[in-house]
């Protein structure tokens, strides 16, 4: 089995946690970089460090997003290797697109991508034996923001029938009971919209009062994180005929009858 050595980015906080993991992965001598983060002299010069006396020979992104993402075509550039992800966005331009089953091939080993929207539509988790890289689809310590609720569901299922028996995230610490971490996600999900489910019943008929109802004593900086993802949990309440939802903008939608009893 590989090596994996992981190196923190000095980019703390309260989306990030203690910082983006980034994750050499070494076999027989051969070297891929998973996550190198955002632009930071000093996190590069650690991953360089970590790749001394080593053979690069790709660079992996699990999804575009500023603090994954923009150090990877740099690094790709001045290593003189592919860099690997399913999509272009913002700051970051793959050299080799990769898709559901695809394999980055190091040493005697393979990574293996896993196509997991959710958190983005673009969101890949990795599989390597039987562990698994999961980006920013599960973080330790944490939950995390989803764009779209039901994709992020299958995912969630999707990478559960992997069986996997660790998980490294791409925030917080490694995560050795990976089917109980897993099983947690999916249980948070679904007592989530219980949950909005019951505050629609209490009488919530906008967004920003089940913002108020299911979160209670919030940190009014995670409001606005909160809010959207109130919204897209309706959306996928809505899409099933649980609630339906009035003409009240995107994060001030009415809730204007609930379908289903919670």
């Amino acid at each position: 089995m590989a090596r994996i050595e992981r190196v923190l980015a000095p980019n703390p906080g309260p989306f990030t946690g203690p910082g983006t993991n980034t994750y050499i992965l070494e076999s027989g001598g051969a070297a891929l970089v998973l996550d190198p983060g955002p632009v930071i002299v000093e996190h590069l010069r650690a991953i360089r460090t970590a790749l001394t006396g080593l053979h690069p020979v790709a660079v992996v992104v699990t999804h575009t997003h500023p603090d994954h993402a923009p150090t990877a075509n740099g690094l790709g550039r001045e290593l003189n290797v592919p860099v690997f992800g399913f999509a272009p966005g913002s700051e970051f331009e793959p050299t080799d697109l990769l898709e559901d089953g695809g394999e980055v091939v190091f040493g005697g080993d393979r990574l293996i991508a896993v196509h997991t929207p959710g958190h983005t539509s673009d969101h890949l988790c990795f599989r390597l034996g039987r562990h698994l890289f999961t980006g920013d689809h599960i973080m330790g310590g944490s939950t995390v923001i989803i764009d779209d609720a039901a994709a992020y569901m299958r995912s969630l299922h999707k990478i559960a029938a992997l069986e996997p028996d660790r998980l490294y995230p791409g925030h917080g610490p490694e995560l050795p009971e990976a089917g109980q971490v897993i099983a947690e996600y999916i249980d948070h999900r679904v007592a989530r919209e219980q949950q909005i489910l019951v505050a629609v019943a209490g009488g919530a008929a906008t967004i920003g009062e089940i913002v108020d109802a299911v979160y209670a004593g919030l940190d009014p900086s995670l409001r606005l994180a909160a809010t959207i993802q109130v919204h897209t949990q309706l959306i996928k309440l809505r899409d099933e005929g649980r609630v339906s939802l009035g003409a009240g903008g995107a994060h001030g939608a009415t809730v204007v009858e609930r379908v289903e009893t919670p």
